[in-house]
C-alpha cells in the first residue's frame, strides 16, 4: 500500500517510496508549497497592468523576476551537493529561464534532486513565458479577466481577437500539458528500466526530459546528455524527444491555426454527413504567417538532415546501424533549432557540420514558441525580400499576399541587432578568456543568443567575466533585442511631415 489511513482520518505515506532522492511525503509537501507560491504570484500578476508601464518592459521584467527568484532558490544549501557561487547560480537560473541549456556545473552531479527540480520548474515557466504561465493560474483561481487584463495579454499569446484570449490561453496550457504528458508516458514505457536504480528515478528522468524537450531547454540529468553510455543507443527515445522539440519549437500560433482548421473540417464534415447542412469552405485560419513558418521549418530540417548525414558519415555516424544513423541524423537536424540536446560527442563533429550548426542555431525556432533564435519567419521574410529585389519588384509577395513594409523593416532590424550582439559577445569573451579557441567561442555565443545550449565543451572554463557576458546574451536572446529597444527607447510621435526622398548608393 502506498498510503494508509491513520487515526483521525490523516493520510500517512510510505517513506520507502521516493521520487528522485526525496521521500514521497517530503516531495508532495514541497510541491504544495510551490503551488501555493504560484497561486499568490499569479494573482499579483493580474494587477501588473495597473503599473502604467510599457508592455515590452513588463515582459522583460517578468523574466528578470523569475531569474532572480531562481537564483535565490539555487543558492539554497539543499539545492547543490557542494554549494554554488552567486555567479554560477545566476548563470544556471538564466540558462533555465531562457530555456538555453548551457551549464557551468554538471546538472546530474552538482545539483541535488531539489536543485534539479528547481531547474525543471524554471525552464517550464520560462518556456511558456512568465506572463502566460502566471496569467493562466491567476485566471484559474480568480475566475475571470478584466478588460485591462485581456488587452494586456493579447500580445503575449499572439491573439488578435480579445474575446478569444481566455480560450487561447487555455488551449496553450492544455496543449503543453498533453504533449509533455504523452512524451513522459512514452519515454517511461519504452526506455530500458535497467538503466535506473528505481522506478522513481525512471519517472523523474521521463518527466524532466519530456518537459525539457518541449520547452527546447536542452537540460539533462545525465552527465553526457543523451550521449551517456547506455542512453546513446535508445534511438526510439531520441525520436520521441525530437518530435517533442518540434512541437514546442513550431510555435503555438501554428498549432492553434491547424487545430482550428481541423476542427472546422471535422465539424462541417459531420454536419454534411448527417445532412444537417452543406459543407462550408474553411475560413482562412492557416494564414501566411503559419504557412511561411511550416515551409521554412521543413526546409531547414531537410537541410540539417542531409548535411549531417553527409558530413558526419565518417564521424558521428560511423559504426551505427541503419536505424541509428537515421535517428541520429534526424535528431542532429532538430537539436540545433534551440533544443540543445546532444546524442553525439560534440567535440568530434566535422567542421562543415559545426558551420551548418551555427546557421541553424542563429535562425532558431518559430515565433510564439518555447524556443529562441532569429526565428524562422524573420529569415523567410528577409530571403523573400532579397529575391524580390533581385527580380526588380517593388514589393514582397508570397501565397497571393503582400508582406507589409513594417514587417520587412522589423526583420532586417532584428537581423542587424543579432549580428551586433553576437559579434560583441565573441569579442568580450575573447577579451576575458583569450586562450579559448575562436570557433568554440563563436559556437558558444551563437548557442547562447539563440537559446540553444549546445557547446563544444568550453562553458565550464569561462572566467567570471565571460559567464556574465554569456548570461546577458542568453537573456537578450530570449526576450529579443528589438523588444529591449522598444521598451527603453521613447516611441516617436506620429510624423506630420515628410522630407524629400533621396537615394543612397548600395551595391
Amino acid at each position: 500500500m502506498i498510503v494508509s489511513l491513520a487515526n483521525f482520518g490523516l493520510i500517512q505515506f510510505d517513506d520507502s517510496i521516493q521520487f528522485g532522492n526525496l521521500p514521497i511525503k517530503a516531495f508532495l509537501v514541497n510541491l504544495l508549497i510551490l503551488i501555493l507560491f504560484l497561486i499568490e504570484l499569479s494573482k499579483l500578476t493580474l494587477q501588473v497592468n495597473q503599473l502604467k508601464i510599457h508592455p515590452a518592459l513588463v515582459f522583460i521584467l517578468s523574466f528578470i523576476v523569475v531569474i532572480i527568484i531562481g537564483t535565490g532558490m539555487l543558492l539554497l544549501p539543499n539545492a547543490t551537493t557542494d554549494g554554488i557561487s552567486l555567479v554560477d547560480a545566476l548563470f544556471t537560473s538564466t540558462s533555465a529561464v531562457c530555456v538555453t541549456g548551457l551549464i557551468v556545473l554538471d546538472t546530474s552531479s552538482d545539483f541535488t534532486f531539489l536543485g534539479q527540480f528547481i531547474i525543471l520548474i524554471l525552464f517550464q515557466v520560462g518556456g511558456l513565458g512568465m506572463m502566460t504561465f502566471t496569467s493562466f493560474f491567476g485566471f484559474f483561481f480568480k475566475g475571470s479577466y478584466s478588460l485591462q487584463n485581456q488587452l494586456f495579454l493579447k500580445d503575449y499569446i499572439n491573439e488578435d481577437n480579445i474575446g478569444a484570449i481566455n480560450s487561447t490561453l487555455l488551449k496553450i496550457i492544455v496543449f503543453t500539458l498533453i504533449t509533455e504528458g504523452i512524451a513522459t508516458i512514452l519515454i517511461f514505457k519504452i526506455i530500458d528500466q535497467g538503466l535506473f536504480d528505481s522506478t522513481g528515478d525512471q519517472l523523474f528522468f521521463s518527466v524532466f526530459h519530456a518537459i525539457s524537450g518541449f520547452c527546447n531547454a536542452g537540460f539533462s540529468i545525465l552527465g553526457n546528455g543523451l550521449y551517456e553510455v547506455g542512453f546513446r543507443e535508445e534511438y526510439t527515445i531520441h525520436l520521441i524527444i525530437a518530435f517533442t522539440i518540434i512541437l514546442g519549437g513550431i510555435g503555438f500560433p501554428v498549432v492553434l491555426g491547424y487545430f482550428n482548421y481541423l476542427k472546422h473540417v471535422v465539424v462541417d464534415s459531420t454536419k454534411m454527413i448527417t445532412k444537417e447542412r452543406a459543407y462550408q469552405h474553411a475560413p482562412r485560419v492557416v494564414n501566411v504567417n503559419i504557412r511561411l513558418i511550416v515551409y521554412t521549418t521543413s526546409i531547414l530540417f531537410l537541410i540539417g538532415f542531409v548535411t549531417f548525414w553527409v558530413f558526419e558519415s565518417n564521424h558521428a555516424l560511423a559504426g551505427l546501424t541503419g536505424y541509428g544513423k537515421f535517428v541520429t541524423a534526424f535528431f542532429g537536424s532538430v537539436t540545433p533549432r534551440t533544443a540543445g540536446f546532444n546524442t553525439v560527442d560534440m567535440s568530434s563533429l566535422a567542421m562543415p557540420t559545426i558551420l551548418i550548426y551555427l546557421i541553424l542555431m542563429w535562425i532558431g525556432a518559430s515565433p510564439g514558441s518555447t524556443g529562441g533564435g532569429l526565428k524562422t519567419s524573420t529569415i523567410a521574410v528577409a530571403v523573400l525580400n532579397v529575391v524580390s529585389i533581385a527580380k526588380g519588384k517593388d514589393r514582397v509577395e508570397i501565397f497571393k499576399r503582400q508582406i507589409s513594409n513594417e514587417t520587412l523593416q522589423k526583420a532586417f532590424a532584428v537581423i542587424l541587432l543579432s549580428f551586433l550582439v553576437i559579434g560583441l559577445g565573441v569579442f568580450l569573451v575573447l577579451l576575458f578568456d583569450p586562450w579559448l579557441p575562436l570557433v568554440s567561442v563563436a559556437f558558444e555565443i551563437f548557442s547562447a543568443f539563440s537559446t540553444v545550449g549546445l557547446s563544444l565543451g568550453i562553458t565550464g572554463d569561462f572566467s567570471t567575466g565571460s559567464k556574465i557576458v554569456v548570461t546577458v546574451i542568453m537573456f537578450l536572446g530570449r526576450v529579443g533585442t528589438l523588444t529591449v529597444l522598444v521598451a527603453f527607447v521613447q516611441k516617436a510621435r506620429t510624423l506630420r511631415y515628410k522630407y524629400p526622398e533621396e537615394g543612397v548608393f548600395i551595391t
